[in-house]
């Protein structure tokens, strides 16, 4: 494979785009009633006024009784003589949380010869004991874990988000309140901690040392706080009737079990728990994950929420969270389990062995090359990739062995699909295809990120094909590269320009921008023949979490002679968190830590009719 075929993607952040916040409410908890003549109820806070205050810094850390997914009850009381409490509020589904699990499990063993106390706690509504179980058994915590029903205990510390973490020292007095370290937030992530707050303060706890940061703002998932249930006449916005309906067309292809959102929307009781989170990120536009700016092309594939989708979520949430009468509920969507194309005439797996990802370290790219055993040419009008472990999996590219690619009419391709955050999987418009001539190999591209567990990956390509009768257009993968480039050294704005000739009419079908982590703008341009210039694609702010394909709702007409500029910027600055290094001089590299320039395209000739040949 040559170096243009070795895309990299970011790692299980990308689901971590999600993790949000809002303020901190109190709430009453009332267990609902499920009769018909209250089924029109709606949640709402139990105080008027939302309280912002936080735990004050020397406040006596809140008595509480809890009971863990054992069964055993835990008292506040129980950890009196501690030299230090951390006490960290934490979610089964947020996926911050569970970045942070292995590091909480690290933090415990390094002060496993003093007399520290690691408590989790457990406030989500949405969140069950078996899920709490399950959790603790899939993150290896063997720290107290509690369930806090109706979130008292939650309200008491003042908590907001999941993580957030409370240290107290031995008089039981709060010395730090807010994140656990400075590695992640929303988005993005340092590469490597700069700050371990938790860790200087009980540090300076155990020392008698001031501690340097005693507060910060916690990053994380807002808790899902218990509402009280109330009768509801006033609700203009109901669950049944319009929320559900949003979720369907936007979300739940993503946000069901065995997808790559890290929670369910597909049952009110989750998307109750949820809907602070959902309001948050639909109004700063982190979800749905959409970056092209609106003014430039119209897309297939655009998946942003309109204005008043966006209003109706917020009056939602602002009366209440009404769930109203399940009769207007939607009939749901029908997926084909595990395949957004639906049921594959062919499923290739990678091997037929698992692979096994060590649990730490540096995994170099992993080709796996597998016969397709082809007795005929076959026309690929749609292919998905199936993760086989999402949580080690960073990308997945399957192209053909050299001697399996063949032209047609101009028009060759080393990828048939590809696996990345945000992209959907390859579906081409009817009558066009790609090819995989008989007798092929198919080349499994793997990147594999350690998390801090020893893990195993089977993945697979699902094809379906068309007969060949059928197709009139070959599709093939090109791009506009630049592998020429020099980033220098704390560069904020770093231009870097490609271009290329389209020499045949031709159809270009979709576009797949790929840069880096210092990755910041990327934008399409055509240059016509006659002299004419059109943006085709304008990214002002990527996002390497979110690797998507911009699919054109009409296919764009690119005459011969037309120039493809593609302009990309770099921050190379130490203002971008995510830099690996911004002392450093960039160049173009197929590791993370590297940088690349690639603007991606499907395209097909505009004059050819394949049924015309044969």
């Amino acid at each position: 494979m040559k170096n243009t075929y070795k895309i990299t993607l970011f790692l299980l952040l990308v689901i971590a785009v999600w993790v949000i916040g809002l303020g901190d409410r109190p709430y009453q908890f009332e267990q609902r009633s499920t009769s018909t003549a209250d089924r029109d109820i709606r949640w709402v806070s139990a105080s008027q006024e939302p309280e912002t205050e936080v735990l004050a810094l020397g406040s006596t850390m809140p008595e509480f009784q809890l009971t863990d997914f054992r069964g055993r009850e835990w008292t506040s009381n129980e950890f009196e003589g501690m030299e230090a409490t951390v006490v960290v509020f934490m979610g089964t589904e947020c996926p911050l949380v569970r970045l942070y699990a292995s590091r909480l499990n690290e933090i415990v063993e390094r002060f496993s010869e003093s007399k520290v106390q690691m408590i989790g706690i457990n406030s989500n509504v949405q969140d069950s004991m078996a899920e709490l179980k399950a959790f603790a058994r899939d993150t290896k915590i063997e720290f107290p874990l509690l369930k806090d029903p109706g979130n008292r205990v939650a309200d008491l510390f003042r908590a907001q988000r999941t993580p957030e973490a409370f240290v107290f020292n031995s008089e039981r007095q709060l010395v730090y309140r807010g994140r656990i370290d400075d590695q992640y937030t929303y988005g993005r992530q340092r590469p490597e901690v700069v700050q371990e707050y938790i860790v200087e303060a009980v540090n300076g706890v155990l020392k008698g040392t001031d501690i340097a940061t005693s507060e910060t703002e916690p990053v994380g998932c807002i808790i899902g706080r218990a509402k009280k249930v109330v009768a509801g006449q006033d609700a203009t916005v109901t669950y049944t009737q319009h929320i559900s309906r949003i979720l369907q067309d936007k979300c739940v292809g993503c946000h069901r079990p065995g997808e790559i959102g890290p929670f369910s929307l597909l049952e009110y009781d989750e998307v109750a728990g949820w809907a602070d989170m959902i309001q948050e990120v639909v109004n700063e536009n982190r979800m749905p994950p959409w970056h092209a700016d609106p003014s430039h092309g119209q897309f297939k594939n655009d998946i942003r929420l309109s204005e008043n989708e966006k209003d109706l979520i917020n009056r939602w949430v602002k009366e209440g969270v009404a769930q109203g009468d399940p009769k207007f509920l939607p009939e749901p969507r029908t997926f084909t389990d595990g395949w957004q194309i639906g049921e594959p005439d062919v499923v290739i797996p990678m091997a037929k062995k698992a692979f096994q990802v060590p649990a730490t370290g540096v995994v170099e790219y992993q080709y796996f090359v597998v016969p397709t055993n082809f007795k005929k040419d076959r026309w690929v009008t749609a292919a998905e990739i199936r993760i086989g472990n999402r949580q080690v999996v960073h990308h997945v590219i399957v192209g053909l062995n050299r001697e399996g690619r063949r032209a047609h009419g101009g028009v060759d391709s080393e990828w048939i699909a590809a696996c990345a955050p945000g992209s959907p999987p390859l579906q081409l418009p009817e009558g066009y295809a790609k090819l995989i001539p008989a007798g092929s190999k198919l080349v499994f591209q793997m990147h594999y990120t350690p998390n801090g567990t020893a893990q195993e990956d089977i993945s697979s390509i699902g094809f379906k094909f068309v007969e060949k009768e059928d197709v009139q257009k070959a599709v093939g993968t090109q791009e506009v590269i630049n592998q020429r480039f020099r980033i220098p050294p704390g560069a904020e704005n770093h231009e870097v320009v490609a271009r290329k000739l389209i020499r045949q009419d031709s159809i270009m079908l979709a576009m797949f921008p790929h840069m880096h982590l210092r990755g910041k703008s990327f934008r399409y341009e055509a240059k016509y023949p006659d002299g004419s210039k059109e943006i085709l694609l304008d990214v002002p702010e990527y996002d390497f979490n979110w690797q998507n394909s911009y699919i054109f709702e009409e296919p764009k007409q690119l005459p011969e002679g037309t120039l493809l500029v593609c302009t990309a910027h770099f921050d190379n600055s130490k203002r971008n968190i995510a830099n690996p290094d911004p002392k450093k001089t960039v160049r173009w590299g197929d590791q993370t830590f590297e940088e690349m320039m690639i603007g991606y395209f499907d395209i097909a000739l505009a004059d050819q009719d394949l049924t015309k040949e044969r």
